[in-house]
């Protein structure tokens, strides 16, 4: 299943990927941890890259926070993972970066309209379908302030250098992630988990100024691959605070 930021068209999109579940899964009942978090598996989707589910104890921490060291071809990427906003996430989080789901991974997905300009990563297949096999709930951010480029008041500002969770809709967490290198309208349907450090920013910025890789049906794009690869080498944790 896709899991991206909601457009219209991703959405239809969605709609036609969510009933394709064999018989076998749907006789199976998925496996789900029993502590807060409940991770469940996806025997529809099963994971790009084999990895069990993360650990779900009864008390998952929710104070304090992770500095985590990610090394991509285009430079340094430090973030700082909030465990008090999105627990189950950071927990998620960390369990794939410790199984190396991450490392050799390609950022599939750079947005440059004027109200979603994000860089998504964490599909180990590259293709914007991929994830780690299990899902769980959101987390969703409650102080985020309205964006002054929505009257309506319903869109919310994703600051630059906001770290959230891509997702196919509701309680679909996985593995995909966007880092937000300028500031961006939506919803906020999308957990937010951490910062990027600024020389982080850096390396966004230069990813971003390298624009999105043309096709041959749009010679400029807005929406696609990043014109200048973005791999992320590797991912781990630096340190704790």
């Amino acid at each position: 299943m896709n899991r991206t930021l909601m457009t219209v068209l991703a959405a239809a999109a969605l709609v036609m990927s969510g009933g394709n579940v064999t018989a076998s899964a749907a006789e199976a009942p998925p496996r789900t941890t029993h502590g807060p978090c409940q991770y469940t598996q996806t025997p529809d989707e099963p994971p790009a890259r084999r990895v069990p589910l993360p650990p779900d104890p009864r008390h998952t921490p929710d104070h304090g926070t992770l500095g985590m060291a990610v090394r991509t071809s285009q430079g340094p990427l430090p973030l700082t993972l909030d465990r008090a906003k999105a627990p189950c996430t950071v927990q998620s989080f960390l369990h794939l970066a410790r199984h190396g789901f991450y490392d050799r991974t390609v950022c599939h997905r750079l947005t440059a309209y004027p109200t979603l300009k994000v860089l998504q990563c964490g599909d180990p297949t590259g293709t914007g379908e991929g994830g780690p096999g299990y899902e769980y709930k959101d987390e969703l951010p409650v102080d985020l302030p309205p964006t002054p480029s929505d009257p309506t008041g319903v869109r919310r500002l994703y600051g630059r250098g906001l770290l959230a969770m891509a997702n196919a809709g509701p309680n679909t967490n996985g593995s995909q992630f966007f880092v937000v290198y300028g500031d961006s309208a939506l919803r906020p349907n999308y957990t937010v988990f951490g910062t990027v450090a600024i020389a982080g920013l850096k390396t966004l910025d230069k990813v971003a100024a390298g624009g999105v890789a043309p096709t041959t049906q749009d010679p400029a794009p807005v929406d696609g691959a990043p014109a200048l690869r973005t791999e992320l080498l590797k991912v781990w944790q630096s340190c704790r605070s």
